[in-house]
């Protein structure tokens, strides 16, 4: 089981409100992370506890440049950013190191699986799709 980690001050309102289903991150991570793969989303600092929020599916793995990002690659990182220059500058913040352009960076794009408690939530999940 593979999971994508956020900061909790950053993302786990918007996580948690549908308002994220989708990260950025530097490097090549095509390796690491397949459509249809099975992850969990959690929220923590690196080293210390963390909460798993929800159990989601992989729907897209995409590999460019930071200067290849579009305007919705870019939106689906932070809804409040507006150009490559902010996702450069979130992600020098969270690698400690300067992103460029240049830089190779990996958009995951994920939706959340509904996991069904009882026999009756399923029948009712299982009828929205009959």
């Amino acid at each position: 089981m593979f999971a994508i980690n956020f900061y909790p001050e950053l993302y786990a309102d918007a996580l948690m409100r549908g308002r994220k289903s989708a990260t950025i991150r530097l490097g090549d991570k095509s390796n690491k992370y397949q459509s249809g793969q099975i992850i969990w989303i959690t929220v923590g600092r690196r080293y210390q506890v963390r909460q798993k929020l929800f159990t989601a599916i992989i729907d897209d793995v995409v590999v460019k440049k930071v200067s290849d990002l579009t305007n919705m690659d870019i939106e689906k990182e932070n809804l409040e950013f507006r150009s490559a220059e902010d996702v450069m500058t979130l992600l020098s913040r969270i690698y400690d190191r300067v992103v460029t352009p240049l830089d190779t960076v990996t958009i995951i794009t994920f939706s959340p699986v509904r996991e069904a408690g009882s026999r009756e939530e399923f029948e009712e999940i299982f009828d929205r799709w009959v």
